[in-house]
């Protein structure tokens, strides 16, 4: 009886394993293939004088511009929004900040433990460059970094100053992803340029 339940019950043992093996797969090729749609959508949309250009067809979000710190060898796709569904493939510009490259304070959040984890070492005078899909760069220096606590203080955005603000969760190796600690880096534009 054992021999003849085990005959049974193999092929469905294989079956489940290969799910698993291909979902665990699905994303390894996903987390691939994503970077290079954006850099390509983002490439068209430079091309189409920053008209949005979404990376997938089904995607609900699209590159809006390229962060770079030279000094430590990082570029980053930023897309447009911050929900969660955004946050999974890069840094995103929150939609209630002021736009990119314009007067005002913008806003590009992103997760601590991937795409902003750079975060932790960039000091004040580090360079920033932000490219912007219509062609337009701006660079920035960074001025502060500070860590606020949102149970106290809300972030400040709208303020009159020119300013880039780099968000992420803190602290870098918290266990928890939803404390109120955010690691705010702040830049402050330097040149403007069209690249």
């Amino acid at each position: 009886m054992p021999d003849l339940l085990w005959r049974a019950l193999w092929p469905l043992l294989l079956l489940v394993a290969l799910q698993q093996l291909g979902g665990a797969g699905l994303i390894h090729a996903k987390a691939w293939l994503a970077p290079l749609l954006m850099e390509r959508a983002f490439a068209e949309s430079a091309a189409r004088g920053g008209a949005a250009v979404r990376p997938w067809p089904w995607a609900d979000t699209w590159p809006v511009a390229e962060l770079r710190v030279p000094s430590m060898r990082i570029s980053r796709m930023v897309l447009a929004g911050d929900s969660g569904n955004v946050l999974a493939f890069g840094p995103g510009h929150s939609a209630g900040s002021a736009p990119l490259g314009g007067s005002g304070e913008s806003v590009i959040g992103g997760h601590r433990d991937t795409h902003f984890g750079f975060l932790e070492q960039v000091t004040p005078g580090t360079p920033v460059l932000l490219q912007l899909a219509d062609g337009r760069g701006v660079h920035y220096r960074v001025v502060a970094t500070e860590v606020v606590d949102t149970r106290r203080h809300a972030l400040q955005t709208g303020v009159n100053e020119t300013r880039l603000l780099l968000v992420t969760c803190y602290p870098f190796d918290a266990l928890d992803s939803n404390g109120p600690l955010r690691y705010v880096v702040t830049a402050e534009p330097v040149a403007r340029m069209h690249l």
